[in-house]
């Protein structure tokens, strides 16, 4: 006798899994052309925000990058680490000074950062990807003298220059490690140090400069740098031009370098260092670079694989969205 396998299953039981089995084959075939097209390509993210913190959004940031490698493109990661560097000081009794957005770092504060970026953050994260499978090797912006930086200064409420420090700004990429990794099927994690180029210290460089650097060295074809945004605004939301003249806040889901550099001086302190990243990537030859927010799961997926896609996505001029 053949066992009945609709035994106690209602029709509108079976209709409902048929529908999602159907919403499932959707989703696949509108990935169809975008997996042609990105399939052995580079792709650079730069994680941080929300997603680093959050268990739930942790563990699909590891999901999603897994995905991509199994799907026949090449991720490689650059991160921070800001709130686990804050969070240290702070119990070391060490107070964060901030400069226009960055860190000011004294030596005591460097050891700090190192130690938590390249010792704690990059394994927790490599740890994270290699519960799928043997594919994730830390490595920090020394290695290989990976990221050489001049150190940089910040600026004063009256525009005198101020040290900040072991702080510095990418000025060169050797990405032969990187791409050794990548030919082995590994999928690199980066911590935002440098070595300096003039001495043998070790700088604090932004992860967001960091990551578009890296990208236009790898001829990436996408950058996407998660946040805790949706995208960028056409107006900040609750801003004086929304309360001026009504307008619901939108986000600007496409927009070329020409628009971004016109916009970007009088963007949030918080969002000039990730359109700036954008903006130099895309002008250094990456064709696309994306502001995600991080807090939604998979939105690494969502923007690479749906028709649609999410948040704000920097383009040259004259290109558009297309498969």
């Amino acid at each position: 006798m053949t066992a009945d396998l609709t035994a106690g299953t209602s029709p509108q039981a079976g209709t409902g899994l048929q529908a999602s089995a159907l919403a499932k084959a959707a989703t696949l075939i509108e990935a169809l052309p975008w997996l042609d097209r990105f399939h052995g390509k580079i792709v650079v993210i730069k994680y941080g925000g929300h997603a680093m913190t959050d268990d739930a959004l942790r563990l699909a940031f590891a999901q999603d990058v897994v995905f991509l490698r199994y799907a026949g493109l090449y991720p490689v990661v650059v991160h921070g680490g800001g709130p686990q560097i804050s969070s240290h000081l702070n119990k070391l009794g060490i107070e964060s000074v901030f400069n226009g957005g960055l860190r000011v770092t004294t030596a005591q504060t460097m050891e700090v950062v190192r130690m938590v970026l390249t010792g704690q953050v990059n394994r927790d994260v490599v740890g994270l990807i290699n519960r799928h499978g043997p594919f994730a090797v830390g490595m920090s912006g020394e290695d290989a003298h990976l990221f050489t930086a001049r150190r940089v200064q910040g600026k004063s409420a009256t525009g005198e220059p101020v040290d900040l420090g072991h702080v510095g700004e990418v000025e060169q990429v050797n990405p032969r490690a990187i791409k050794v990794l990548i030919d082995d099927g590994r999928i690199p994690v980066v911590s935002s140090v440098a070595r300096s180029d003039y001495s043998t210290d070790v700088l604090n460089v932004n992860a967001d400069t960091a990551a578009a650097a890296l990208a236009v060295a790898l001829g990436a074809e996408k950058l996407i740098m998660l946040t805790d945004v949706a995208g960028l605004y056409s107006h900040w939301p609750g801003g004086d031009q929304a309360v001026a003249d009504g307008r619901p806040p939108q986000v600007i889901s496409e927009l070329s370098v020409t628009d971004l550099a016109t916009m970007l001086p009088a963007l949030s302190e918080g969002m000039i260092p990730k359109m700036t990243a954008c903006l130099t990537a895309v002008t250094g030859g990456v064709p696309q670079a994306h502001v995600l927010d991080g807090r939604l799961p998979h939105a690494v997926l969502l923007e690479i694989f749906t028709d649609s896609g999410i948040g704000t996505m920097v383009v040259p001029d004259g290109e558009a969205r297309t498969p």
